[in-house]
């Protein structure tokens, strides 16, 4: 889900940020892995996801974008968001060609996050539960009726400038 509508998970001590629904039933396993029976949409203001992208740094080097792995280790150590791009997944969860945006946020992005952005929060299990069974059941069509509405997310070049792999 875009923003609003952030699903999110921690990991290695960093709060994730899933905006995509299939990428996170992935993550979660439609809400079947042990620790993640529970999936929640969390509704932020767009002043704050902006605020992430803005301050965030890719997760890893990536030659030619970065001017050396040096400096990319200190910014990524400064910076109170990083950014990782996974591939999609279909309702099957299989990967798909192209990338979705993943937002870690540490230090002063979650306390933002938690104290300014969040607006709602909403438990969105029952929701996973029906698409997965009818994906079980080789219902696509229904199945994919039933998924949030997303879409690419329209932000200018300059959030995310030094954020594309």
């Amino acid at each position: 889900m875009n923003p609003p509508g952030e699903n999110q998970h921690c990991e290695r001590g960093l709060t994730w940020i899933k905006p995509s629904f299939l990428w996170m039933m992935y993550r979660c396993g439609w809400a079947t892995k042990a620790g993640q029976e529970t999936v929640l949409a969390i509704e932020i203001t767009r002043d704050g996801f902006e605020w992430a992208l803005r301050h965030a740094c890719l997760s890893s080097y990536v030659r030619g974008l970065h001017s050396d792995r040096s400096t990319w280790q200190r910014q990524l150590k400064r910076a109170p968001t990083r950014v990782q791009w996974d591939p999609e997944r279909d309702l099957h969860l299989r990967p798909l060609t192209y990338r979705s945006l993943q937002l870690g946020l540490s230090g002063e992005a979650v306390r933002r996050y938690a104290d300014e952005w969040t607006v709602a929060i909403s438990d969105v299990t029952p929701l996973a539960r029906e698409i997965h069974d009818l994906v079980r059941r080789s219902e696509l069509d229904a199945a994919a009726g039933l998924l949030p509405q997303e879409h690419p997310y329209p932000a200018g070049d300059e959030p995310l400038a030094a954020l594309h792999p």
